[in-house]
């Protein structure tokens, strides 16, 4: 046998070699692998969380204090409509809160009028003629709600409407400008944090969902 094709097979035999000993180090893949299902102890999927019977009611205690007279309202309103949700309501009041203020501010009364009652949405009315009667104008951004917290509660249970009472820390840009154009008030620059209570109202276990701005103590 001449020495190239000796050398040809001893070279054969190391590349094998090799190859067989990379697959026993990295193994093998073919095509897209899944990955590795981590095994549920005792077959369950999910865990297992124990419900206290008879335990606090945590989307009536995140937003007032157990026991007090504003927990024992909201109580009140859930035996009558189980759906209600504190939470819920408190996050449509913030939107509810931002929607009606730039409305106000720039005088849509007719986009924000199906969520005021009627002595509010004619308050509003009043307000937004006199402005426009001394040729004012407003130009304001909304910023954000810096702070939502529910402040009271009431809930009559004879006529089951309930109100709810939610102080709101607003931050807006705001300016009043003249007939002429020029500014009276306010900066276009300078974010002013307004601090305001609005109260809500609603016949709980009726068809309507909607909750009415029925008051605007600041």
């Amino acid at each position: 046998m001449n020495s190239p094709l000796i050398q040809l097979l001893v070279l054969a035999g190391i590349a094998i070699f090799l190859i067989l000993r990379l697959r026993s180090v990295l193994g093998t893949r073919e095509g897209f692998e899944k990955p590795p299902v981590t095994q549920q102890p005792d077959g369950r999927s999910k865990r297992d969380f124990e419900v206290i019977e008879g335990g606090p009611d945590h989307d009536i205690t995140d937003h007032v204090d157990e026991g007090s007279d504003a927990a024992d309202a909201l109580a009140a309103m859930k035996r009558i409509e189980p759906a209600f949700s504190v939470g819920e309501f408190v996050q449509g009041a913030r939107g509810a809160y931002e929607m009606i203020v730039m409305g106000f501010e720039h005088g849509n009364l007719k986009e924000i009028e199906p969520f005021l009652a009627e002595e509010v949405f004619d308050t509003f009315v009043s307000v937004v003629a006199a402005r426009e009667d001394q040729g004012l104008t407003i130009e304001s951004e909304f910023v954000g709600v810096r702070e939502t917290s529910v402040a009271n509660v009431t809930f009559d249970k004879d006529t089951n409407l309930a109100q709810i009472s939610m102080r709101f820390v607003g931050e807006l840009t705001s300016v009043v400008r003249n007939s002429d154009g020029e500014i009276v008030e306010g900066n276009p620059n300078t974010i002013k944090r307004q601090k305001d209570t609005w109260t809500f109202a609603r016949s709980m276990g009726t068809d309507d969902p909607n909750w009415l701005l029925v008051a605007t103590d600041a």
